[in-house]
């Protein structure tokens, strides 16, 4: 009878210790937690998300989320994030705590769910070229299916994707009408499917989820992520580089090597740095560059120019490799080329500067007549002296003018051999003599 109590005690024991695993209903397990908010999109905001994804796959998680507030960013590294999105097993979850606007309404698109924050947007997604005009036709219809493709995969309907892309496509009633790209209100979105709800923060948003007992782990950026985010944003590449090229000419008009040296190199190592992180620049870019310096400094010590030519060329063929995107890159070196032109032209012809190191690689003495050089030797010495022709000029050939040979020409008219003849025109070297014969007959 005494067995019949510890019994119903270690059933009560055990049904009560199941209760929190059935109460929770998939409340515990791990969630990531990624915040890239304030964040262009860039390539180095592809190598954090990639690292948040693969440390979550890594450690078992069920659940990665992505807080989102950005104002958009390059198209091909939203793709390559896209990509990343969609090859991963955990269910993804974006929380736009602001804005997803351009490319970030791209990536919301890419993850399986999507929840808003009261305040925030999503839309106008156009790919706009550097110099802010809209991109070309192949552009347009590249992102377009590209959004449309997002918009499906997650289960929602592809014609408001394509009003964030698109003006032409008539909504008024979400404030698009033909003419104007669509952004969609947290409320809207939530309408017309582009959400799953509405939250006020993180606490909320992980209830919603249903993982208020989730082991939340939150990802944070390294410094070297930081730094390669700042350095490939694209508004930053130019400056960087055109810091780099002004950093350099002042050097150039500098004796020795000092300060602007140093920062012109230290903010090329940095462009290289950044894109290295990022996965931009391979070590063949950097492999390039490294052989480009090399060979402009062999130019100081062997005369010709072909390796200072060929040191540049490898160096401006690095920096385009290591960008990834050759055609902003090339706009990006246009510019810093273009401040390197400026920069020279005003220490030149303004300030009277010398490029002095310049004046190493590049001869710029002359040999002129002021400094006491002549090209050829001055024979107006012989101008109307007379003389013998040794041989037959037709019309050139060699005369005797006491007792030294000169070449010569006549006026054009034979003279034979032991003819008087007389110098009436001196030409730097050319001598032209008449016959004196020719001027008894006159």
């Amino acid at each position: 009878m005494r067995e019949r109590p510890i019994s119903i005690i270690l059933f009560i024991f055990a049904f009560f210790s199941w209760i929190p695993i059935f109460s929770a209903g998939g409340g515990s397990g791990k969630i990531y937690y990624a915040d890239i908010g304030g964040s262009e999109i860039t390539k180095g905001l592809y190598k954090y998300m990639e690292r948040a994804v693969r440390e979550a796959e890594k450690n078992g998680a069920e659940v990665i989320v992505f807080e989102i507030d950005t104002p958009g960013g390059l198209a091909d590294a939203a793709a390559d994030i896209g990509r990343l999105l969609s090859e991963t097993e955990m269910e993804t979850v974006a929380f736009i705590h602001s804005d997803a606007i351009s490319a970030g309404a791209y990536i919301a698109l890419n993850m399986d769910r999507i929840y808003m924050a009261p305040k925030s947007s999503i839309g106008a997604a156009a790919v706009i070229e550097p110099d802010g005009n809209m991109a070309d036709e192949k552009s347009r219809s590249y992102w377009e299916s590209k959004m449309r493709d997002a918009a499906e995969k997650g289960g929602r309907d592809p014609l408001y994707a394509l009003a964030m892309v698109d003006p032409e496509v008539d909504l008024p009633e979400y404030r698009a009408p033909k003419g104007k790209l669509l952004t969609l209100t947290g409320t809207e979105a939530l309408k017309v499917g582009y959400a799953e709800g509405i939250v006020k923060n993180k606490e909320e948003l992980i209830q919603s989820l249903g993982y208020s007992q989730a082991d939340v782990v939150e990802v944070d950026k390294t410094f070297a992520e930081r730094l390669a985010e700042f350095i490939t944003n694209p508004i930053v590449v130019p400056i960087l580089l055109s810091l780099a090229s002004l950093g350099l000419v002042l050097e150039l008009s500098s004796p020795g090597f000092g300060f602007p040296g140093i920062f012109g190199i230290a903010s090329l190592l940095l462009f290289f740095y950044g894109h290295f992180v990022a996965g931009l620049a391979g070590y063949e870019s950097i492999l390039l560059f490294a052989a480009g310096i090399i060979l402009i400094l062999l130019e100081f010590f062997v005369p010709g120019g072909i390796l200072g030519i060929l040191g540049a060329g490898s160096v401006l063929l690095s920096i385009l490799l290591a960008g990834g995107n050759l055609k902003l890159m090339a706009t990006n070196l246009l510019i810093s080329i273009l401040v390197a032109i400026i920069t020279m032209v005003v220490l030149v012809k303004i300030f009277g500067k010398r490029l002095t190191l310049l004046n190493k690689i590049i001869l710029s003495d002359a040999t002129s007549t002021e400094k006491g050089y002549i090209s050829q030797p001055d024979r107006t010495d012989l101008l109307h002296k007379t003389g013998i022709a040794l041989t037959p000029l037709r019309p050139a050939g060699t005369i005797m003018i006491g007792g030294e040979r000169i070449d010569a020409v006549s006026e054009g008219t034979f003279i034979p051999e032991g003819t008087p003849v007389t110098v009436i025109e001196v030409e730097g070297m050319r001598i032209v003599v008449r016959s004196d014969l020719e001027e008894q007959t006159h």
